[in-house]
């Protein structure tokens, strides 16, 4: 397989593959060690907890099912959050850190499973040419756009993750 998935059967095994690796590392994080800083962000220069991380990756998830349902009603989406352009990725990754912030790491970690498992039934409900075959947004098809959102920065994710881990616990 390439790295960067080109039909369904990819997508599905890219984000499946990395996954359940990445929940075993986030369960194997002491409790007292999951707000701590020690994560490099995805703010340049940023220190952040790994529970910023799956707040992350909830966020965007959320994000890719906010898209999909609102293009199925022929609704406006504003590309990529409400009050967010492309170049403030930085405040939009914030964002998700503050709206989780106060959440358990139990029900973090919960969501980020439920949040994948709905991407994961929506991407079984699409033909591989709904993802693949046709421009959804700009040039990137939805299945792109899917994958630039969870497997992706789920790899990305993981490796700062086991670092903390190595380094901290």
């Amino acid at each position: 397989m390439s790295s960067v998935p080109r039909n369904k059967d990819e997508l599905e095994l890219a984000i499946n593959s990395i996954f359940p690796k990445l929940m075993a590392d986030y369960r194997s994080i002491p409790e007292n060690q999951v707000r701590k800083s020690g994560v490099e962000g995805n703010v340049k220069g940023t220190i952040i907890s790994v529970s910023d991380t799956v707040a992350y990756l909830i966020g965007w998830g959320k994000l890719v099912l906010k898209w999909h349902y609102l293009r199925s009603q022929n609704s406006h989406v504003d590309f990529p959050e409400t009050g967010y352009k492309w170049n403030q990725l930085g405040s939009l990754a914030e964002s998700f850190h503050a709206e989780y912030r106060d959440w358990k790491y139990d029900d973090l970690l919960n969501e980020l499973e439920f949040t994948v498992n709905e991407i994961l039934l929506l991407i079984s409900s699409l033909s591989d040419h709904e993802l693949y075959g046709v421009t959804w947004y700009e040039q990137w098809t939805l299945g792109r756009m899917i994958q630039f959102n969870t497997s992706s920065p789920m790899k990305n994710v993981r490796t700062k993750v086991r670092r903390f881990n190595r380094e901290f616990t």
